[in-house]
């Protein structure tokens, strides 16, 4: 019998259409989705229609992005999938892990993670800040090259082959150019803001006064914390977790490495998009990764462990 792992995405698998088919197959992601329309109106049709350039806001992706991942799951236990033994999300992903190991209420969810993105979104004047891919150079290069350059940092340890960094446009593409020079590939990435970089901190603070009023509970299953790539239980930890990760770079390689060791030998991405089982496939051997994306999916996945 195969130990399973929930993965849950970030920002940058959104798409217009994104839970149509979770809608209309299934009954218990259809309620997820209406509780999403009666706590952010207008959210729904911005899914569905678009247009993409609005689904991208930050403000928009992050609920849309728990949202269908949340009905994505409760569609796979509908179906009489077994509960996983552990959860992981990516940046973003995390929040929606909580709110399927019910750490946070699904409309509590949305709510903050909203705010989180407005939050993100107005930390620094748009254009001030910049992310980018490096592709195919070791994290200890990448961090002796930007070591000396200010407006830097590390953002996000994707896979062994794939570490983005992060900061202010003029430190993003100076650590470029230096990076470059090194034979490593660099690829910018289009995003809004710099995100999990010390530039967050004023989203950090002020998400901390919204989560600060609503009342965690320990989860059924443990949620991996992006900034300890260690599993967690206790509510306390989880809170204060969930605020440092703003700041803090998503160690999701160690997060991989960490879950096969503890015997996972399949990991099940729910929501939209198929990006962290490909991050799965480049990461670890041995394994099995799925994306559950629709109902018909949910099913195929189901059939095949029967």
């Amino acid at each position: 019998m195969s130990i399973i792992a929930a993965l849950f995405p970030g920002q940058g698998s959104q798409e217009v259409g994104m839970g149509r088919a979770l809608y209309a197959g299934s009954k218990a992601a259809k309620d997820v989705l209406d509780r999403l329309e009666a706590t952010l109106p207008g959210l729904v049709r911005v899914m569905w229609e678009g247009p993409e350039e609005e689904l991208r806001l930050t403000a928009n992706q992050q609920p849309a992005l728990l949202a269908v991942g949340y009905a994505a799951y409760m569609a796979y236990l509908e179906a009489s999938g077994p509960k996983p033994s552990f959860a992981a999300g990516h940046s973003l992903g995390e929040w929606t892990a909580h709110v399927a190991a019910g750490t946070l209420g699904l409309e509590d969810g949305l709510r903050l993670v909203r705010k989180r993105g407005q939050y993100m979104q107005e930390a620094v004047p748009l254009g001030t800040g910049a992310m980018a891919a490096v592709i195919r150079m070791p994290l200890a290069d990448i961090q002796k090259v930007i070591s000396d350059i200010p407006g830097v940092e590390i953002a996000n340890l994707n896979s062994p082959e794939q570490t983005v960094i992060s900061g202010t446009t003029e430190g993003v593409a100076a650590a470029s150019e230096a990076l470059k020079a090194q034979k490593a590939r660099v690829v910018p990435l289009a995003v809004s803001a710099p995100f999990h970089s010390s530039l967050m901190r004023s989203a950090r603070e002020r998400l901390a006064l919204d989560l600060a009023k609503i009342q965690l509970h320990t989860p059924v299953f443990p949620v991996y914390s992006n900034v300890t790539a260690k599993p967690e239980t206790g509510p306390a930890r989880i809170q204060e977790l969930l605020l440092e990760q703003i700041t803090s770079p998503v160690r999701w390689v160690e997060i991989l490495k960490d879950l096969q060791q503890r015997g996972i030998t399949q990991f099940l991405e729910f929501g939209s998009g198929r990006v962290l089982t490909g991050l799965v496939g480049r990461t670890l051997e041995n394994v099995e990764a799925r994306s559950l994306t629709n109902p018909q999916e949910v099913a195929e996945s189901l059939a095949r462990n029967s």
